[in-house]
């Protein structure tokens, strides 16, 4: 254990990839020092995947439900109405557990994994933009942050969040690699954090010196995005939660400060964006 106090704001636990060793995977992530671990949902599926297995982990799992811009289909509004319809179950049900011990008080703590991906193909492109702006206005509603995907899209994604802009309570950047000039445009977001991966471990990666430049280190929050991207000395492998503390590990190199306080600072930020204890 490098710390005490981490926390992976970005996993995909409810993954089939951590069906056969789920326990240990959670017990491994314990014992590095990870006190809470988000859970998005992408999908329709996933989105009961997700709050199946917080309902497993409460207070260390936590879950965000949401449409993924490559789930975006022609029925997104359709999904849309479902998905919303969970959130709406889940956070504004009344508190009946004293009368019913059987009733789940598991909220969601997020709006996610939604946003923006031009990487492979255009061809939803306005759905995909009608969608995203659509679960925007969630978080503006129900006052619940958003974790936000984003690849070559920046710039219409910018675009829609700055329409809510003094509305939105904020929320994360996941998986953050831009460079400076994409960092500072994210940062004008004043209650929104970069979620910081596997990638700043990277031989090549020039993560470490955008973030030196320009970052400060209260607005960066860390993940995994496991089973995917795990960082070096573990790349290759499926990705797990415990190897959030790598990522701590070399964030704390790249601020000349000691792990225990890198893992302090953002943790406290996730706490403060997302809620997590």
């Amino acid at each position: 254990m490098i710390t005490e106090s981490l926390v992976d704001t970005h996993c995909h636990l409810d993954g089939e990839e951590f069906a056969e060793d789920l326990e240990q995977v959670i017990a491994r992530a314990r014992e590095a020092g990870v006190k809470a671990i988000g859970v998005p949902g992408i999908d329709l599926k996933s989105c009961d995947s997700v709050m199946a297995l917080c309902e497993r982990y409460p207070d260390f799992c936590f879950p965000m439900l949401g449409l993924h811009p490559e789930e975006v289909r022609n029925d997104w509004r359709e999904v849309l109405q479902i998905i919303k319809l969970k959130i709406e179950t889940s956070n504004l049900k009344p508190q009946t557990s004293n009368l019913n011990p059987q009733t789940s008080n598991l909220k969601v703590s997020a709006i996610g994994e939604v946003g923006l991906d031009f990487y492979w193909s255009r061809e939803y492109e306005e759905a995909q933009l009608q969608a995203f702006e659509e679960q925007v206005r969630w978080s503006v509603g129900l006052q619940l942050p958003l974790m936000i995907h984003c690849r070559k899209a920046q710039n219409e994604m910018v675009a829609i969040l700055k329409k809510y802009q003094e509305d939105l309570p904020g929320g994360v950047f996941h998986c953050f690699t831009g460079n400076a000039i994409e960092a500072q445009e994210l940062l004008q977001f004043e209650r929104f954090v970069l979620g910081i991966g596997g990638v700043l471990t990277f031989k090549k990666s020039k993560l470490p010196e955008t973030l030196a430049e320009v970052v400060p280190m209260e607005r960066i929050v860390l993940e995994t995005d496991a089973p995917y991207m795990a960082p070096v000395p573990m790349r290759g492998q499926r990705n797990e939660p415990a190897y959030v503390a790598h990522v701590c590990r070399k964030l704390a190199e790249v601020y000349g400060v000691s792990v225990e306080t890198a893992g302090q600072v953002t943790t406290a930020n996730a706490k403060r964006v997302l809620g997590y204890s």
